[in-house]
């Protein structure tokens, strides 16, 4: 497999312990750092996360690069929200430039909203590098099976969730192919204003609404023809068991967390 080629979304057999855990657990996984993350306010806590990521992929076995490839289409918004926290946060200004100034305060705001969501990006993309969709998609069921109960339907919120990481990859090949055909035409995605390059995205935009819509007919045609109705009466081939590894991973992971957190206190006291 090639891994410059890799999207965001798309699942890259291995064999680590990482791919090896199950999947409900490396959901709960990934949902704690994202929470960890946002309570992270200091310098150390976000070091100590971005060496943790590098650990928890070498663990994968997947190389760093693919990881960091998944951060490229948040870039724009990384982009928008720092200037943001940089110009609108009130503080001490540090550089004028007219009625625009940036102060202590906007700057430091700026890194840690740009950290958050590059860490949120990376993180999430792990789950998805080494979950493959159905496992994805058997745990998040397995997850939300509790709220049945109050009428929550999880088989069908699992689906549509692993449907839609499925098709990321799917999505962002036609895009390129599509930009492909524009730029074989004479269309200019790289030069000119900002204004004018985002007018030439347009062209993108319709075709491929065209193509996303037929793809979701011929899915839903194919589901029906497989006689699918839904989760009620399904049965599995594999079902999920946690092991000994998994709670191992889970207390490691456990102490991993809380450590960051008190060094991030500890460093902001």
């Amino acid at each position: 497999m090639s891994f410059d080629k890799i999207a965001l979304g798309q699942y890259v057999p291995a064999e680590s312990p990482v791919h090896a855990l199950d999947p409900r657990l490396k959901i709960l996984m990934t949902i704690t750092v994202m929470a960890a993350i946002f309570a992270t306010s200091g310098l150390t806590g976000f070091l100590l996360w971005g060496a943790a990521l590098v650990a928890f992929t070498k663990l994968s076995k997947i190389p760093f690069r693919v990881v960091l490839a998944s951060a490229k289409p948040v870039i724009i918004l990384v982009v928008f929200t720092s200037l943001l926290h940089l110009f609108i946060t009130p503080g001490a200004p540090i550089v004028r430039a007219g009625p625009l100034s940036i102060s202590q305060e906007g700057a430091a705001a700026a890194v840690k909203m740009s950290l958050r969501l590059l860490y949120l990006v990376m993180f999430a993309s792990l789950l998805t590098l080494t979950t493959t969709p159905a496992k994805i998609s058997d745990g998040l069921e397995s997850l939300l099976s509790p709220f049945k109960r109050v009428g929550l339907p999880a088989h069908e919120i699992s689906m549509m969730i692993t449907i839609a990481l499925r098709f990321i990859p799917t999505l962002f090949e036609e895009t390129g192919r599509i930009i492909k055909a524009q730029k074989s035409r004479g269309a200019e995605f790289e030069t000119g204003s900002l204004i004018k390059r985002a007018k030439a995205y347009i062209p993108v935009l319709i075709p491929l609404f065209v193509i996303i819509f037929k793809r979701a007919d011929s899915l839903a045609s194919a589901m029906e023809a497989r006689g699918y109705h839904g989760g009620a009466g399904r049965t599995r081939m594999y079902p999920l068991k946690y092991n000994g590894g998994d709670a191992a991973a889970a207390a490691l992971f456990i102490v991993i967390v809380a450590a960051v957190l008190a060094a991030d206190r500890m460093a902001g006291l």
